[in-house]
C-alpha cells in the first residue's frame, strides 16, 4: 500500500472519528434532503439525490454514502477533495457519485434494495445526513399454463388437478389468480382448491407457480379458463394473464340421433346426401351404420355418404353407437325418401309423317314421386297445356320438332322433355334461295335448285347440256345446275321441277344481261322488249306524217296564210311543188315507207321516194 493511500485512510478514520464525535456533543446545522423512497427497475440505473446548501466562501469536507442493513451501517464510497474512495472494490463497476452528490447505481439487482444514507461534512459547520429507501421491481414474464392431463371425468367425487400456472422471475413476489368465465376463482372445499408456490432463483428474482384443482362438470367442456399475475413495477400495480384455454370433460353417451346433414332438403336423383349419426358423448361413441344386417359397417364420424343418391336408395337406415366408458348401446332411426322424374315419353313414337291436311294426335307420358305438370313447345314457345297435343288439317307450316315438357312442382326448376319431329307427306314445296340471275352470253352459271319433300323425289332441269349436282339433308334436297349462258337460255330462262309420288313443282329462273359499261348492274334486253321498241317507232312516224297532211291541207284551202312576218311557208323542189314527202329510213319494216300520199291521192313512185325530198318549215321574221 503508497504513501498516499494511507494518509488518504487516515485522513478519513479522522473524518469518521470527528463526524461521530460532533454527532454525540452538539447539535449540527447542516441539513440534508433526501427522497424517502426511490424506485428503480431492476438491471436499469438508480440515482439517489442527496441535497444540501453551502454558505457562501465555504465547501464540503466529504460526502460518505452508507447502506444501512439490520441497525448497522456499512460504508459503501466517499468523496473526499472531490476524489471517490471505494470502501470495497467490488463497487467500482457499479457505483459513483455524480456531480450533484447524488449515488449512482448501476445494473440494480434484488439486493440493491436497502436504505441509504447520506453522509455531508462541512468542516466547523458540522455534519448533516438523511437517508433514503429503494425499492427494485421487475415485471415476470408472462404466465403460462400446463394441462395437468389429456382429459377430466365428469362428475368425479372428488377434485381433480386442473392445471399449472407459472409467472417466472419477478421481483417483488407476484401473486396469481385464476378465472373461469371472466369470474374469479376462490379456494373452496370440495368445489375448488388453489395451491401456489414462491421459488427464488439464483439471481435473486422470484418466480410463483399456482396449481388448480376442481371438481369437473359436463357443463364445464364450454367453459373458458386463463391465468392473471399481479405485480408492481416502479411503484405501480399491473397485471397479465395467459392465454385463455378449455379442458376436456369425458362424460357418457345419453343420447343419440341420427339425421339427413339438411334436415329440410327434399332429395331428388342426384343430389349429394349425407346421413349423420351423432351422440352426445365425449369421446364420440363408436358407430355402425346399415340399411339391412348385412349391410353393416363401421364409420368413425358416423356419416354416410351418397354422392348421387338414386331412387332405389330410399329406405329406413340404422345406427347403433357404443359408448367406450359404461359399454352402453344405443340405437337410431332414419328413413330416407329420394324424388324421381323420369324422362317422358311419346305415343306414337319416333318421327311422324302424316299427310297434308290429315290430324295427328299425340300423347306424352311419365312416371314420377309426385304430382306432375305437362306442356308442349314448339321453337320454345308455349302452345298447349296438358298432356295430349291435337294437330289438325295438317300443312307444311305445321311441321317441325315438338317437345313435351315435364315438371314437378314441388320441385321448381326440375324438368324433363322429349322431342319428336313432325314431317308432312306433300308434293314436294319450294324453298326459295337468293340467287343473283343477272348474266352475260357466254359465260357459265351455277344456279340452286331447293325443294322440301317427304317423301323422296327427283329434281330435273328443262336444259340436258350442264352439269348438275344434287345434295340431300333429311328432307331437303338441293340440285346445283352448271350451264353455259346462250341466246336461246336468255329468251327462255330456266326451269327446275321437283317431283315425288304425290306430285311436283316447278321453279323458274329468269335470266338477264349485264350492261358492259356497269357490270354489276343489268338492263332487260330481252326479244319481248325488242318488239316494244320497234312498235314505238312505228307510231311516232305516222304522227308525222299525219301532222304533214293536215299542214298541207290547210294551205290549200287558204287556212294557212304566208307572209314575210310572223309566217311560215313550206318549200319544195321546183319540179314537185305539189307534193309532200316524207322519208322513212328503216331496214326492217319498208313497206311503211309508202303509207303516204300526195295532196292530189297519187302514189308516189319508188324513184320518187328514194330522191332526197324532205319537209322544210322555214320562219320569218319581219
Amino acid at each position: 500500500m503508497g504513501c498516499g493511500r494511507l494518509r488518504s485512510l487516515a485522513l478519513l478514520g479522522c473524518l469518521l472519528l470527528a463526524s461521530s464525535c460532533g454527532r454525540g456533543d452538539a447539535e449540527t446545522n447542516v441539513e440534508v434532503s433526501m427522497p424517502d423512497v426511490v424506485e428503480a427497475e431492476i438491471g436499469e440505473t438508480a440515482v439517489i439525490d442527496c441535497e444540501f446548501s453551502l454558505p457562501e466562501n465555504s465547501s464540503y469536507t466529504y460526502i460518505n454514502w452508507f447502506s444501512g442493513e439490520k441497525m448497522t451501517r456499512k460504508r459503501l464510497i466517499s468523496l473526499i477533495q472531490d476524489k471517490e474512495d471505494w470502501a470495497e472494490d467490488q463497487y467500482r463497476d457499479r457505483l459513483n457519485i455524480a456531480k450533484n452528490f447524488s449515488l449512482v447505481i448501476k445494473k440494480v439487482t434484488p439486493q440493491d434494495a436497502k436504505l441509504y444514507i447520506c453522509q455531508v461534512g462541512l468542516g466547523s459547520l458540522g455534519v448533516g445526513e438523511n437517508r433514503t429507501k429503494l425499492q427494485v421491481s421487475k415485471a415476470p414474464e408472462l404466465p403460462e399454463f400446463q394441462l395437468a392431463k389429456d382429459g377430466f371425468r365428469a362428475a368425479e367425487p372428488t377434485l381433480q388437478e386442473i392445471a399449472t400456472c407459472t409467472a417466472r422471475n419477478g421481483f417483488p413476489a407476484p401473486s396469481i389468480v385464476w378465472y373461469k368465465n371472466r369470474e374469479a376463482l376462490q379456494p373452496k372445499d370440495e368445489e375448488t382448491g388453489i395451491h401456489a408456490t414462491v421459488i427464488t432463483e439464483s439471481s435473486g428474482l422470484i418466480t410463483i407457480r399456482s396449481m388448480l384443482s376442481a371438481r369437473v362438470a359436463k357443463e364445464d367442456r364450454e367453459a373458458q379458463f386463463h391465468c392473471q399475475v399481479n405485480y408492481t413495477l416502479m411503484g405501480k400495480n399491473k397485471t397479465a394473464v395467459s392465454e385463455s384455454f378449455r379442458i376436456n370433460v369425458l362424460y357418457a353417451t345419453q343420447n343419440l340421433s341420427f339425421t339427413l346433414d339438411q334436415p329440410n332438403q327434399e332429395l331428388k336423383e342426384g343430389d349429394n346426401a349425407t346421413l349423420v349419426c351423432e351422440g352426445d358423448g365425449n369421446p364420440p361413441p363408436e358407430y355402425t351404420l346399415f340399411k339391412t344386417e348385412d349391410s353393416q359397417y363401421s364409420s368413425p364420424d358416423g356419416k354416410m355418404l351418397f354422392p348421387s343418391v338414386m331412387r332405389n336408395d330410399s329406405g329406413l337406415y340404422w345406427c347403433k353407437a357404443l359408448d367406450l366408458h359404461t359399454l352402453e348401446e344405443l340405437i337410431a332411426s332414419v328413413d330416407l325418401m329420394v324424388n324421381y322424374l323420369d324422362v317422358p315419353t311419346i305415343f306414337p313414337a319416333g318421327p311422324q309423317q302424316p299427310a297434308e291436311g290429315e290430324d295427328l294426335v299425340l300423347t306424352c307420358s311419365t312416371t314420377g314421386s309426385g304430382p306432375l305438370k305437362f306442356q308442349w313447345q314448339k321453337k320454345g314457345k308455349l302452345i298447349a297445356d296438358g298432356a295430349v297435343l291435337n294437330l289438325t288439317f295438317i300443312t307444311y307450316e305445321k311441321m317441325g320438332n315438338y317437345t313435351c315438357v315435364v315438371t314437378m312442382p314441388d320441385f321448381p326448376g326440375w324438368v324433363r322433355s322429349r322431342h319428336i319431329f313432325i314431317a308432312v307427306r306433300a308434293k314436294p314445296q319450294k324453298v326459295h334461295l337468293e340467287q343473283n340471275l343477272g348474266v352475260r352470253e357466254g359465260e357459265v352459271v351455277d344456279l340452286t335448285c331447293s325443294f322440301y319433300s317427304v317423301p323422296r323425289m327427283n329434281i330435273s332441269w328443262s336444259t340436258s347440256n350442264s352439269t348438275v349436282h344434287t345434295s340431300r339433308r333429311k328432307n331437303h334436297y338441293n340440285s346445283t345446275l352448271s350451264v353455259l349462258v346462250t341466246k336461246e337460255i336468255l329468251k327462255s330462262g330456266l326451269n327446275c321441277t321437283g317431283e315425288n309420288e304425290l306430285g311436283s313443282e316447278n321453279q323458274h329462273f329468269p335470266l338477264w344481261l349485264k350492261t358492259k359499261e356497269h357490270p354489276d348492274k343489268t338492263e332487260t334486253i330481252t326479244q319481248e322488249s325488242k318488239g316494244v321498241i320497234i312498235v314505238a317507232v312505228i307510231v311516232c312516224l305516222l304522227l308525222f306524217a299525219v301532222l304533214g297532211a293536215v299542214l298541207y291541207f290547210l294551205h290549200k284551202k287558204g287556212k294557212l296564210a304566208c307572209g314575210r312576218s310572223g309566217k311560215q311557208e313550206i318549200t319544195r323542189p321546183e319540179a314537185h311543188k305539189d307534193e309532200i314527202v316524207v322519208e322513212v329510213k328503216s331496214d326492217k319494216l319498208p313497206e311503211e315507207a309508202g303509207l303516204l300520199q300526195g295532196a292530189n291521192g297519187e302514189k308516189r313512185s319508188p324513184g320518187d321516194q328514194g330522191a332526197n325530198a324532205g319537209l322544210t318549215l322555214d320562219q320569218e321574221t319581219g
